[in-house]
């Protein structure tokens, strides 16, 4: 099979013609190429990886958008589009001869229908933004990251997003009707429809969750959902993670699909509690927080019979949200799991992979064996209902070889995942950090296929080059060094 290559030709200019050229497309408030400005561009919420573009561009207007693409695709400039530089796998880091997009300006709420309860809006508007524009018609935009307050609709729409309402409400790929924008050559791209379906293939999919690399995105058509009658939350405590795994498939054996059903470990619990006062039992292995939402009557019963599954399971307490203030303080606690951790060491690494909800406590086993191999801790905050983990690996950067552990650490955890029946991600993408993984989880063939679809919407090559999608000489050098740490051949693994 041939080789496809990763990387777009070099472009046909140096950078102070490349800058020039950006001059005469946009006023000087809209272009940066200082070095010292373009440092806050240097790398997304993955901060162990950074790289310094040409330029950073920041248009107004689609039209601009349209003119940098086309001057970009013509002199063969790669281009990294930007939301609100919140992602966690390095999908917006930029290309050493290369243009960052950032849509930040963007970011106007273009129309909100409260009668066909949709939102149209451009890819720079704040994921929470749109629950607060329609909160006064009684609607809210249901994906809900724990970067809500800050993250992008656009860059959401890149990594198909969820939050810990996923499990009942869905991703971001259930949540968006329309997606409209322009491929690297300039050219005008919708996918999907406002009617129930779409002339055509159905593409919308493929979009959401493509990391910047088939088009830009400029506007974003959503659903907005009534806001429920009522809300309660159960906060439950487990002597064992893996009791605690259990009690998450048997829940959803039971039939019931809750709002959100998240799982904490101890460490995280313990950092969290710390950090928020949200009530947590320190002395718990794990906990739970399992939400009912809708009418009150339907809340009062779902509440009921997943307390007889918790107690069943083995839940050595559990309580209910008496009001909405403690329900919104258990949530505070899991939301603020991150910054939580940022409190109890100098780094952390947050690791995004999902497994079969069954293998919960098999997988928290296996990471406290790779705490004691790598000599790190790990604090456990997992979307559980939807088997979607967030290990938070913590290291000190200034010790010498502390991050080298850490990556490595983060490999085994995210080749576990697909030994166990999941994949390399769940919501965070692929980017630049699990870009290895996607060789453990993909045949050759199969990444070949994965090129030929982006050729077909970015021949260039340009939309955010080398990311997402491994060369099969990557995957081959990483193989050998798999196997230099005492790893399986790509050829002996179960998905091989």
């Amino acid at each position: 099979m041939a080789e496809t290559p990763s990387d777009p030709p070099a472009p046909t200019v140096g950078r102070e013609a490349f800058v020039a050229e950006l001059r005469r497309l946009l006023p000087e408030d809209a272009l940066i190429h200082d070095e010292a400005e373009l440092r806050a561009y240097e790398c997304d919420g993955l901060s162990a990886f950074r790289e310094l573009p040409w330029a950073v561009a920041l248009p107004r207007s689609e039209e601009e958008v349209v003119a940098l693409l086309q001057t970009c695709h013509r002199l063969r400039v790669p281009v990294v589009p930007r939301g609100a530089g919140t992602g966690l796998s390095g999908g917006a880091l930029p290309h050493p001869q290369g243009l960052v997009l950032s849509l930040a300006r963007l970011n106007r709420i273009l129309a909100l229908d409260p009668f066909a309860r949709t939102a149209t809006v451009q890819p720079g508007v704040r994921n929470l933004a749109i629950s607060e524009a329609a909160a006064p018609y009684g609607l809210y935009y249901a994906p809900d990251p724990s970067s809500q307050i800050a993250c992008t609709l656009g860059g959401n729409v890149a990594e198909n997003s969820g939050g810990v309402h996923c499990l009942k409400y869905g991703l971001t790929v259930h949540n968006v009707l329309r997606v409209r924008g322009y491929t690297a050559a300039g050219e005008p791209v919708v996918f999907g429809s406002l009617a129930p379906d779409a002339p055509g293939y159905d593409l919308l999919a493929l979009a959401i969750g493509s990391e910047g690399m088939l088009a830009v995105v400029t506007e974003i058509t959503v659903k907005l959902l009534p806001r429920p009658q009522t809300a309660r939350c159960i906060l439950a405590a487990f002597d064992s993670v893996r009791a605690a795994g259990e009690a998450v498939a048997a829940i959803i054996a039971e039939g019931i699909i809750p709002a959100g059903l998240e799982m904490m470990d101890q460490g995280a619990t313990i950092a969290a509690e710390d950090f928020v006062h949200a009530g947590y039992p320190l002395q718990a292995a794990a906990v739970l927080l399992c939400e009912s939402d809708g009418t009150p009557e339907e809340v009062e019963e779902e509440i009921a019979r997943m307390g007889a599954v918790l107690e069943r399971c083995g839940a050595t307490e559990w309580r209910v949200s008496r009001d909405e203030e403690e329900r919104l303080r258990f949530w505070a606690g899991r939301k603020a799991a991150f910054p939580a951790a940022g409190r109890v060491s100098p780094d952390y690494y947050c690791m995004d992979g999902t497994i079969p909800r069954k293998a919960l406590g098999e997988m928290l086993e296996a990471i406290a064996e790779m705490e004691r191999e790598y000599g790190l801790r790990c604090l456990n905050v997992f979307h559980a209902g939807d088997g979607n983990l967030h290990p938070l690996i913590l290291f000190d950067a200034n010790r010498p070889g502390e991050w080298e552990r850490a990556e490595a650490f983060g490999a085994d955890i995210l080749e576990l995942s697909v030994r166990l029946g999941g994949t390399v991600t769940g919501e965070h993408g692929v980017g630049v950090e699990k870009i290895n993984q996607m060789c453990v989880q993909f045949s050759p063939v199969e990444l070949e296929a994965f090129f030929q679809v982006k050729a077909a919407f970015d021949p260039a090559g340009i939309l955010n080059p080398g990311k997402a999608i491994p060369s099969l000489h990557r995957c081959a050098e990483y193989g050998r060094m798999r196997v230099s740490r005492g790893k399986l051949p790509f050829a002996e693994l179960p998905r091989f």
